[in-house]
């Protein structure tokens, strides 16, 4: 059976100190992930909550915490029924820095355990490439992406939840 996953890599050009604090400050994911703010302690067990216009739209645990190199935690979407029903899924951020003496970072992203037929999987792979392409425009430019902008979002949540409404 194949497993179902979604895995992206990108290069930033940034310190591993500054993509940590860009993937845990949650005054700094407000500016590139849809005005997400993301709220934990990030100790072993500690919870992560996702926070949209002062609601919490998902949330989760973490699982591992080793800063500057690897986060993850489990991710279960609150925001709509279609994707609430699913049980958590896994997210993990691996940051490997690119050569001595160069600020530059290696970062890959795998999110997985999901269900088979799962909506949040149809869901995070149309999300997490526009996420990620504005986190290294903020982090190499200072300017996130328009369209992972506060104003934004309720676009592309209704654009998941129609995606999968309709499968």
């Amino acid at each position: 059976m194949t497993e179902l996953k979604f895995v992206y890599v990108t290069y930033i050009a940034t310190t591993p100190e500054k993509l940590w604090q860009a993937l845990t400050d949650g005054a700094f994911t407000e500016r590139y992930w849809f005005g997400t703010r993301i709220e934990s302690d990030w100790s072993l067990g500690a919870k992560v909550s996702f926070r949209s216009d002062g609601s919490i739209s998902d949330y989760g645990e973490v699982l591992e915490c080793k800063p500057y190199t690897r986060l993850s935690y489990s991710w279960h979407v609150k925001f709509h029924e279609a994707f609430s029903r699913e049980r958590p899924s896994r997210v993990t951020f691996e940051l490997e820095p690119v050569g001595p003496g160069r600020a530059e970072v290696k970062l890959t992203v795998t999110h997985e355990d999901f269900d088979p037929g799962s909506k949040v999987l149809a869901a995070v792979s149309n999300g997490w490439p526009v996420i990620l392409a504005s986190l290294k425009s903020i982090l190499e430019t200072g300017t996130a992406l328009a369209a992972t902008s506060a104003e934004a979002a309720k676009a592309a949540k209704e654009k998941a939840i129609a995606l999968a409404e309709s499968a």
